[in-house]
């Protein structure tokens, strides 16, 4: 377990890491080229690291920093270190440069390949959704619930998809079938953006479901800590336990996991 002390080290370094770039959103022209989009997203992502690593040098020393291109999908977790942070340096950032709300500062503490420690950073909305395994989980100091409903035709769920789709016809066949089953099952379906806001909210009671068909390992880990401590449901899209190597996300207010398993799409 983490500290007090450790904890509030954590949530003044990720407020500050999303709050530098409160004064540029919406002043920064729109990035109309590849080039400039990835010089903006390089940008960022810098940014956002040298922010959050010195601070937390000094409370946590011998913990490594592995980026999503280190982690990689098809990284075996016997490969890993014990314990090492990973951090998103800013889930939606495509939104943020096109100057549109939904983008977030995501850090997660893993150890002995499971996520111990997560925060999801909203800087627009003041919002810090944080949890710690087995103490429950947070948006800012209020203790988070998921939704109670259980009429369909009032919840609303969100989708994600993965990237590659335009390479694999059979993953997008599997994408297309979970997105017409929710159309087909929930009186409201979405996509808001950032992976891991998304899972916080469910945890929230903000949204209900979540989907994504298609294996997103580190864009997951985050939410999927904050949701799980709230209370949400976490399963595959096959309506099985969640766990490391599944290629499918599916958490959703508690008990309706079950009644929700996408079928098979044809080949």
């Amino acid at each position: 377990m983490l500290s007090s002390s450790e904890i509030a080290t954590l949530h003044v370094a990720v407020r500050a890491a999303g709050d530098q770039f409160l004064p540029d959103f919406r002043r920064l022209p729109v990035p109309q080229t590849r080039a400039e989009l990835q010089a903006r997203l390089a940008d960022i992502e810098a940014r956002c690291m040298a922010a959050l690593q010195a601070p937390l040098a000094a409370a946590f020393p011998t913990t490594p920093w592995l980026a999503a291109d280190d982690f990689g999908l098809s990284t075996a977790a016997t490969t890993l270190p014990a314990e090492y942070w990973l951090c998103d340096a800013m889930d939606g950032a495509i939104q943020y440069v096109q100057q549109l709300p939904g983008w977030t500062i995501n850090l997660v503490l893993m150890r002995q390949h499971e996520p111990v420690f997560a925060a999801i950073y909203d800087p627009l909305a003041q919002e810090l959704f944080w949890a710690q395994a087995g103490a429950g989980a947070f948006v800012n100091e209020t203790p988070l619930r998921p939704s109670t409903k259980r009429e369909p035709d009032v919840m609303v769920a969100v989708f994600e998809h993965t990237h590659g789709l335009d390479e694999d016809a059979a993953l997008r066949r599997r994408v297309s079938q979970g997105v017409e089953q929710l159309l087909a099952t929930y009186g409201v379906v979405r996509n808001y953006g950032p992976h891991g806001l998304q899972l916080a909210y469910v945890g929230a009671g903000r949204l209900d479901v979540f989907l994504q068909v298609g294996r997103d390992l580190e864009n997951w880990l985050p939410g999927l800590l904050i949701a799980r401590e709230a209370g949400a449901e976490v399963l595959t899209a096959a309506g099985q336990p969640w766990h490391w190597a599944a290629d499918s996300l599916l958490v959703t207010v508690p008990g309706l996991g079950a009644t929700f398993t996408p079928t098979p799409p044809s080949v």
